[in-house]
C-alpha cells in the first residue's frame, strides 16, 4: 500500500458510537470528514494485514459543514437532502467548532414544536397573550 502524506493512520477512534472524525490542516481548519465507510473503502484497497495510509487518502474532503448562525430548518434540510447524519460546525475561518448529528437536530426542532403547541393551547384557553 502506498503512503499518503502525514502521518499513517489507524482507525481506533471510529469505535461503536463516533460515526465521524473531523480532520484538519496544520493551521487547524477544517480539511474534511473521515467516517467508517471511508476507512472501509481505503481497507478494500489493500493488501495482506499491513494496510497503513494516511487519513487525506481516506478521507472525504467534500464537506457540507454549518456554521453556528446557521437556521436549524435549513441545516437539517440539507442534511436530510444529502442524506448525511452528522455534520460539522465549523466558525468563520473554518475551524471545527463541534458536530451537530440528526439526533440533536431532530430533538431540537420536537421541542420547538412542543414549545409552539404549548402557546397555541396558552392562547386558545385565553391564558396567553395578554
Amino acid at each position: 500500500m502506498r503512503r499518503g502524506l502525514g502521518r499513517p493512520f489507524r482507525c481506533p477512534l471510529l469505535r461503536p458510537g463516533t460515526d465521524l472524525l473531523v480532520v484538519c490542516s496544520r493551521e487547524g481548519a477544517l480539511a474534511g470528514v473521515l467516517t467508517k465507510t471511508d476507512v472501509v473503502g481505503q481497507i478494500s484497497h489493500c493488501q495482506g494485514c499491513t494496510c497503513v495510509a494516511a487519513a487525506s487518502l481516506a478521507m472525504s474532503r467534500d464537506v457540507f459543514r454549518c456554521g453556528v448562525d446557521d437556521q436549524l430548518q435549513d441545516v437539517w434540510a440539507q442534511m436530510k437532502q444529502r442524506g448525511l447524519k452528522n455534520v460539522p460546525i465549523a466558525d468563520g475561518q473554518s475551524r471545527p467548532l463541534g458536530i451537530l448529528t440528526a439526533r440533536d437536530v431532530l430533538q431540537l426542532l420536537l421541542q420547538e414544536v412542543e414549545y409552539e403547541e404549548l402557546l397555541l393551547r396558552d392562547y386558545v384557553m385565553g391564558i396567553g397573550y395578554h
